[in-house]
């Protein structure tokens, strides 16, 4: 039976926002096109979201943590279809998606189709509740939604055509791949030393290589695989750095915010970029170096100078006393200038090398795809040939970065 709120209003907007998002280019296949307007996505937002919110182009926060953080949420509708894509989801295929919420498994059991089989999982019960009670209102009871520990996966179903990971992960737990088929696809948004990117993950002689990488965010993995990013605060909430790896962590960083209380060092590289140009690849090569890494995050009005213009979080090398950070100004309508602001007696030092880390990535990298991001189990991986690889150790894998110039070191 037919929802009585999927009236004219309901179906007008979700008409609407498949066809932004074609005109966008985030949907590419009638499988995926022939879902999006299939599925009622306001049935599974919270109450009180309106008709334009729950069919706009940006993520609707589901439930938040006491501290107020969100713990689930629904994708923004062009990241989904990118990680359908990212998939290759066939008929009749089977699906684990790792993190409910209802809408992103029914998107899936449409492509899929009435001969695949999905099931959802989410640590939180309350969340796989909601997302059952909206997966049985939008005709999805075939769909199953699972209380369960993502680290853990979904062995009952298994084996699976492909996996898709809805939570951010600084790991690979071998549940995934064990429950994966020979073949299958795994898609998760893999965090690396702070920088999260969506993996699309195939098998490769015993580990998993990455064909594609985007920029994503997500909440993160709850349950035995949270591993969250260690912050360090310099001036209480105002002014954060964010630790992510084994060898930054073991820095003392004591001595830090003390330098934050002298002069700015700023320097300037000659490399610049039009407006609205994402450098993504520039962000993930500066956190790629074998040196102590973190991300600065800034409270824009209580530590405006400070702030790295407008920016979450970016990128910045370390040592006990001094930071570096990368930074833009514009210099009229149509460039933007990068540089670094530094702070502590080594900040010469560190702007000078961010500087250089800057042009070589302009020269080598810039209009490369991004780095080769394979994922090896402990014990497996190779051992750096150069500065150009660089080595993550995690719990279960070792996540390898390595940079190349037209298939070549750089």
């Amino acid at each position: 039976m037919a929802d009585p709120l999927d009236t004219e209003l309901t179906e007008t907007a979700r008409a609407r926002l498949v066809d932004k998002l074609l005109a966008d280019g985030a949907i590419t296949s009638p499988a995926v096109e022939a879902a999006f307007r299939q599925v009622p996505r306001h049935l599974f937002t919270p109450s009180g979201i309106s008709v334009e919110a729950a069919y706009a182009d940006h993520v609707v926060v589901t439930r938040r943590g006491p501290d107020g953080k969100a713990t689930s949420s629904i994708s923004a509708p062009w990241l989904q279809a990118a990680m359908l894509h990212a998939a290759h989801l066939q008929p009749g295929a089977r699906v684990l998606e790792v993190g409910s919420g209802g809408y992103n498994a029914a998107l899936i059991a449409e492509v899929v189709g009435p001969h695949g089989t999905v099931t959802s999982i989410d640590i939180d019960p309350a969340v796989t509740a909601h997302a059952r009670t909206a997966l049985d209102t939008a005709s999805y009871p075939h769909v199953a939604a699972v209380h369960a520990d993502a680290d853990k996966g979904w062995a009952a179903a298994a084996p699976y055509d492909a996996i898709i990971v809805t939570v951010e992960t600084s790991d690979i737990p071998p549940a995934w791949t064990d429950q994966l088929t020979p073949d299958g696809v795994l898609v998760a948004p893999l965090r690396m030393r702070g920088h999260t990117r969506c993996l699309t993950l195939i098998r490769d002689s015993g580990h998993l290589v990455a064909t594609n990488a985007l920029v994503c965010g997500f909440v993160p993995i709850q349950g035995a695989g949270a591993n969250p990013v260690t912050p360090h605060h310099l001036r209480g909430d105002d002014v954060t750095v964010f630790v992510d790896d084994p060898v930054t962590e073991a820095l003392d960083l004591r001595a830090l915010p003390a330098a934050l209380d002298g002069p700015r060092h700023d320097a300037w590289s000659p490399v610049t970029t039009p407006p609205a140009t994402p450098f993504d690849t520039l962000q993930l090569w500066l956190a790629s170096q074998p040196h102590p890494h973190g991300l600065l995050a800034v409270d824009r009005q209580r530590a405006a100078d400070l702030a790295p213009q407008n920016w979450v979080a970016c990128p910045a090398l370390l040592t006990a006393d001094s930071i570096a950070y990368l930074a833009t100004r514009q210099l009229d309508n149509t460039t933007w200038q990068f540089g670094a602001h530094g702070y502590g007696p080594r900040a010469a030092a560190l702007t000078d090398r961010m500087l250089d880390l800057i042009g070589t990535w302009d020269r080598h990298h810039r209009h490369q795809p991004g780095p080769h991001i394979a994922v090896y189990p402990t014990g497996t991986a190779p051992s750096p040939t150069n500065h150009l690889r660089l080595l993550i150790p995690r719990p279960h894998t070792t996540i390898a970065i390595t940079w190349t110039s037209n298939g070549h070191p750089a």
